[in-house]
């Protein structure tokens, strides 16, 4: 009976061991990635890496994000909802003095707490006025990357200035290289360089597939059968993204870090549609509420799942991927979280053992945004409760369903006209009608009444956008540091 329990102890303490390992932690986030501009769900996209881990781990059916990239970003990052950081609102702009809440706790530090080394290459859009709103800053111990949005993927310029940083500095080697190349051998540098007795936290926001489309000639030639020039090398800026992504695994493998790597893939928002993105069979696309500018394209794959080769249909939130992976890493936020549900104080929610064993989703409710400051390229509030999905007033710019451009040279619509305030409201069963089509609002008005309650419950936290109009300062500033944006000018 001893050497029964004895054997039963070590057994208890392998296991233990086993499960409190920290893993590496490679989160993508993939730019503009429409629900139609994957692998598996499009075989005209050729993307053999991203299908394959994907088909290795879990698919993601309900994961949701904003509409638009920096709040997609900030909720990411921080696990709050951007409508109480004032993220709520489009995206930030070059000029503009603001960024993410210098008293929100992010990610990365938290990993840091942890741990964890801590790396960043790629977008960030999350502020840069002040040296503070930085990426290394906030708790990258390197950061390779751009502060904006739309920079030339070659000469890495926005509005005649330069945009490309190698943690503080402007890294002015790289102009008129591809932002793609440069931006994957950082990462395999990373790896390669990496004491793997430390547990590595590794964000890649890529730059692929944002416009402008630009991608080299040889990855457009992958699809010769595509009459579009347009979606010709936007499939081609994919298929390169793919090619990085693989790139980097067999990095991580030649390290023998592959095995211990958790993965996490996501689209930032909905495709793009006049940049030649695609969301079909979803309804709409970026800057959108419908399900084609915030149903992600994402998967899970590597260390610690339980259930693999499966789709996952249980509900999950831009704001639960912070504490999610703090699950993952059995990091500590003022207390353990590994053991319970969510940090308190924000609005993510610990999904880790929902998504490794395959149980149900642990959120059945969420927003997809609120605003009260009108553009005229984004919605201004929806929810979701169970299956039901509410929209008030305007949802966004595009109102459709588009197939991809391949042999067209059509564009969308600015098919919704712009009507202020919450009315109408469009009720929709998403688990019955998950592409729109079939508005029951005036079929179940308990259920309008219900969620309109609770959005005006929500609205109760909402905090004015953080949208300033543009500052001339950062004009000074930028020419006075060699034509480089720069931080120092709020």
């Amino acid at each position: 009976m001893a050497k029964l329990l004895s054997i039963v102890l070590i057994i208890f303490i392998q296991n233990q061991a086993t499960t409190s390992k920290k893993p590496h932690i490679l989160f993508i986030v993939a730019d503009d990635l429409g629900w139609n501009d994957i692998g598996f769900r499009n075989l005209d996209i050729l993307t053999p890496t991203i299908d394959k881990l994907a088909s290795q781990g879990v698919i993601f059916n309900s994961s949701y994000v904003l509409p638009v990239c920096s709040p997609s970003r900030s909720a990411f990052l921080s696990g709050y909802y951007p409508f109480k950081t004032g993220f709520q609102h489009f995206v930030l702009g070059a000029y503009q003095n603001v960024c993410l809440p210098l008293d929100l706790t992010l990610l990365p530090q938290q990993m840091k707490k942890a741990g964890y080394a801590t790396h960043a290459v790629g977008k960030w859009h999350l502020g840069f006025c002040n040296w503070n709103c930085t990426p290394t800053y906030r708790g990258f111990d390197s950061y390779l990357g751009y502060y904006n949005a739309a920079t030339d993927h070659y000469t890495h310029k926005l509005v005649n200035y330069y945009d490309m940083h190698d943690n503080e500095k402007p890294a002015w080697k790289y102009y008129g290289q591809y932002a793609g190349y440069f931006f994957t051998d950082r990462s395999l540098e990373i790896i390669r360089s990496h004491d793997t007795d430390i547990p590595l936290f590794l964000y890649l926001p890529f730059q692929n597939v944002h416009e402008p489309i630009q991608v080299p000639e040889e990855y457009a030639d992958l699809y010769p059968h595509v009459g579009n020039y347009g979606r010709k090398h936007f499939s081609g800026m994919v298929s390169f993204l793919d090619e990085s992504i693989k790139n980097i695994t067999y990095a991580l493998r030649d390290k023998n870090m592959l095995n211990d790597t958790l993965i996490l893939f996501t689209a930032d928002n909905g495709a793009e549609l006049l940049y030649y993105g695609n969301n079909y069979p979803l309804r709409g696309g970026k800057h959108t509420l419908w399900e084609g500018g915030t149903r992600a394209t994402a998967f899970m794959t590597g260390y610690g799942l339980q259930h693999t080769g499966i789709h996952y249909d249980g509900l999950i939130h831009a704001v639960d991927w912070m504490p999610t992976l703090i699950g993952a890493a059995g990091a500590e936020q003022g207390r353990l979280i590994f053991h319970v549900q969510s940090i308190p104080g924000i609005d993510g929610i610990n999904q880790w053992d929902s998504i490794r064993m395959n149980q149900p989703s642990k959120r059945t409710e969420f927003i997809y945004n609120l605003d009260d400051f009108f553009i005229p390229s984004q919605g201004q509030a929806a929810i979701r409760d169970g299956d039901w999905k509410l929209i008030l007033g305007y949802p966004g710019l595009y109102d459709g369903w588009y197939k991809p451009m391949n042999d067209t040279k059509d564009t969308p619509l600015y098919d919704f006209i712009y009507t202020p305030g919450d009315k109408p409201a469009r009720l929709f069963n998403i688990k019955d009608d998950p592409n729109e089509y079939n508005d029951v609002s005036k079929e179940q008005p308990e259920i309008v009444q219900k969620l309109t309650a609770k959005i005006s419950e929500y609205r109760k936290s909402m905090v004015p956008a953080l949208y300033p109009k543009s500052d001339p300062e950062a004009n000074t500033v930028a020419r006075r540091n060699g034509g480089v944006w720069t931080p120092g000018w709020c």
